[in-house]
């Protein structure tokens, strides 16, 4: 079973999470809070792992069909509910942004799949009413800008 442990480093909300790996993530509430920006926002990290899901779920579906993927980028962008404690994420949309030589046909598919079948955090999100959508652009060249 995975471990997560947390441990206050920086102020009241500064915080440092890491796993039985030892890999650590830092996180912190907002200044309005009462936090110091010394990390990522624990809503915003659901985020970041919806991110990381899929993109390794698509990666992996392309490499299979021999999809020559040279550079990726995803943009997720998300709405939270107004008004309400707790303030789930209402909406998120994603851009998948896949650079080499890909059939986009194949990258659609391929992020179909991630979002409707196999990213658990896809799942969770959608299991607490979150709305995703998403629109994918292969571009040929490779990514310059990081």
């Amino acid at each position: 079973m995975p471990k997560i442990e947390l441990t206050r480093v920086n102020g009241d909300f500064g915080f440092e999470a890491s796993d039985e790996n030892g890999h650590i993530v830092k996180m912190d509430s907002s200044p309005e809070s009462g936090g110091q920006n010394y990390g990522v926002r624990p809503m915003q990290m659901l985020l970041m792992g919806l991110a990381g899901c899929s993109a390794i779920d698509v990666i992996t579906i392309l490499k299979k069909q021999r999809q020559e993927v040279e550079d990726y980028k995803m943009v997720v962008n998300g709405a939270r509910e107004a008004g309400k404690e707790p303030s789930l994420w209402k909406d998120v949309t994603i851009e998948f942004h896949l650079f080499g030589n890909i059939d986009e046909n194949k990258a659609a598919k391929a992020v179909e799949l991630s979002l409707d079948k196999y990213c658990s955090v896809a799942a969770t999100l959608k299991d607490s009413g979150t709305e995703i959508s998403w629109k994918v652009f292969v571009h040929p060249q490779i990514l310059t800008e990081k």
